[in-house]
C-alpha cells in the first residue's frame, strides 16, 4: 500500500533543490563592513542597525538544528500527564516506574524524564550543564518546515529584514575578532541565520577546506588567485579574501590526527560536525558562533517508541553531544550549545504509528554558564481544551525568550532588542552572568 505525504513534507524534500541558488548568493552576500553590506545590487538583503557595542567577547554559540520538526513530547517526556499516554497508546515513552517494560523514561523531576535514547545526557544533566526548556516554540502557527525555519532563523521578523538573528548579533557586537571564521556553518551552504552575517563561512570539513594541487603548485595557484580576485574593489574582491584567510588558519590544523579528550565521536555526520568544531574551539581560531543541522525528524510514518527511526536519531544527537561535552572540559565554561527544532509533533499518535506537524516543542541548553538540573516548563497541560489548534502543545515561552537571555548573559551582547527587532525578551532565567 503506499505510503501518502502530506503537501508540507513533500516541500521539505524539495528545500535543498528550492533554496540552492538563493542560499548561495545570500553566502555570497554575507559579507559586512561595519555595518554596510559591500557593493550589493538592490534586490540583495541589507543591515540596518545602531552602532555597535563594543565589548568583551562572551560564549563561543554552538547553535544545532533538528530539521524536520522533531517531537519533543517524546524527547522530554511529560511523564507526569496522563493525557500523554492516553493519546500515544502505542508510541508512548513507558513511565519510569514501569515494570512491565524493558526501556523506560529516565525521571528527572517526578513529572518530566528522557527518553531513554537520551540517557548519555543525563550525567551533563546532574553535572547542572544541561537545562531543558519545554512547551517553547515560535508565535507562528505555520505547519509548512520551510516557512517555519525560514521565521525562526531570521528571529520571526516580519518586517521584510530577511538577514538572520545570528547575523544581527555579529553585527551588533564589536570584540575587536577579525578572525576568518569568526562564524561558521558546518555544511556546503549557510544557514538562514547567518544570512548577512560578516565573516560567515560554510565548512564541510577541515581536511577538505584547501586548494587542491600538488603540493610545490599550491603557493604558486594562491598568488594567481590573489592576484586576480585584487583587480576590483568590489563584493566578489572580499568574499574571495575572506575564503583565502580561511584557508590560511584551517591550513594550520591537523585535522587527521586530532585526538578528542573524551570518548570518541559516532562515525556519522553530526559526530563529525560537533568533533570539527570542537576542534576549532579548541585550536583559538576566533570562532564566536557555529551553525551545526541534524536533519531526518519528520516522523509521519513508523516513528517508533523506545526504539525505531526516532530513536536511533536521538541517539545519534546524544552520543554526538556527550562526546562533545566531554572533548570542551577545559572550555566548557566559554561555550553554550543551544538545540531547538522549528515545531514540534501533534499529541496524538496517527495511524501510521507516527506524529503529524505540531506547534510547541523543547529545547536544550548545554554549557559551564547554564543554571542547569532543570526542565524549565510553564507546562499548558495535555486536555483537550489545552491544546492548541487541531491537537498540538501550546507554546508558553518564545524561543526567542531562551536565545535573546543568552545572548545577553553568555554572549555579552545587550542590543538584544537589535537582534530580535519588535520583541521584547522576557527571560527565563537559566543563564548564569557572565562576570
Amino acid at each position: 500500500m503506499p505510503v501518502l505525504k502530506c503537501t508540507h513534507c513533500a516541500e521539505y524534500d524539495q528545500i535543498n533543490r528550492r533554496v540552492f541558488l538563493s542560499k548561495s548568493l545570500q553566502s555570497a552576500a554575507g559579507l559586512l563592513l561595519g555595518n554596510t553590506l559591500v557593493s550589493l545590487p538592490a534586490w540583495m538583503p541589507r543591515i540596518s542597525l545602531a552602532d555597535p557595542h563594543v565589548g568583551p567577547r562572551g560564549d563561543t554559540l554552538v547553535c544545532i538544528f533538528l530539521r524536520g520538526g522533531a517531537d519533543g513530547l517524546n524527547m522530554v517526556v511529560p511523564h507526569g500527564d496522563d493525557n500523554y499516554y492516553a493519546r500515544r497508546p502505542n508510541i508512548g515513552i513507558p513511565r519510569p516506574d514501569d515494570r512491565k517494560a524493558t526501556l523506560r523514561t529516565v525521571d528527572l523531576d517526578g513529572f518530566f524524564g528522557l527518553h531513554p535514547a537520551l540517557d548519555p545526557l543525563t550525567e551533563i544533566y546532574l553535572a547542572g550543564d544541561l537545562a531543558l526548556i519545554h512547551a517553547t516554540g515560535s508565535p507562528d502557527e505555520t505547519r509548512s518546515h520551510f516557512e517555519a525555519m525560514d521565521l525562526m532563523e531570521r528571529g520571526a521578523t516580519t518586517n521584510g529584514d530577511y538577514t538572520g538573528w545570528l547575523a544581527r548579533h555579529l553585527a551588533t557586537l564589536d570584540t575587536g575578532n577579525n578572525s576568518a571564521l569568526r562564524a561558521v556553518g558546518v555544511g556546503s551552504m549557510l544557514p538562514a541565520s547567518l544570512t548577512g552575517a560578516l565573516s560567515a563561512t560554510a565548512l564541510q570539513s577541515i581536511a577538505e577546506y584547501h586548494l587542491r594541487g600538488r603540493d610545490e603548485r599550491v603557493g604558486e595557484m594562491q598568488t594567481i588567485l590573489h592576484a586576480l580576485y585584487n583587480q576590483n574593489e568590489d563584493m566578489l574582491t572580499a568574499v574571495a579574501n575572506q575564503t583565502f584567510a580561511a584557508i590560511d588558519v584551517l591550513s594550520k590544523l591537523d585535522a587527521e590526527h586530532y585526538q578528542p579528550a573524551g570518548r570518541a565521536y559516532p562515525e556519522r555526520e553530526f559526530g563529525r560536525a560537533m568533533k570539527m568544531v570542537a576542534q576549532l574551539i579548541k585550536a583559538d581560531v576566533g570562532m564566536e558562533v557555529a551553525c551545526v543541522d541534524l536533519g531526518g525528524w519528520d516522523t509521519h510514518v513508523a516513528q517508533g517508541s523506545t526504539e525505531g527511526a526516532m530513536a536511533r536519531l536521538m541517539a545519534e544527537l546524544a552520543a554526538g553531544l556527550r562526546a562533545f561535552y566531554e572533548d570542551i572540559q577545559t572550555h566548557v565554561a566559554n561555550v553554550t550549545v543551544v538545540v531547538m527544532s522549528e515545531f514540534g509533533r501533534r499529541l496524538q499518535e496517527n495511524g501510521g504509528l507516527g506524529t503529524d506537524h505540531g506547534h510547541g516543542n523543547m529545547m536544550m541548553v548545554l554549557g559551564g554558564g547554564i543554571n542547569g538540573s532543570r526542565v524549565y516548563a510553564k507546562w499548558p497541560g495535555l486536555h483537550e481544551e489545552q491544546l492548541d489548534g487541531p491537537g498540538d502543545l501550546a507554546v508558553t515561552t518564545d524561543y526567542r525568550d531562551v536565545l535573546g537571555e543568552i545572548i545577553r548573559k553568555r554572549l555579552n551582547n545587550p542590543q538584544v532588542a537589535d537582534v530580535f527587532p519588535g520583541y521584547t525578551v522576557n527571560e527565563v532565567g537559566l543563564a548564569v552572568p557572565r562576570s
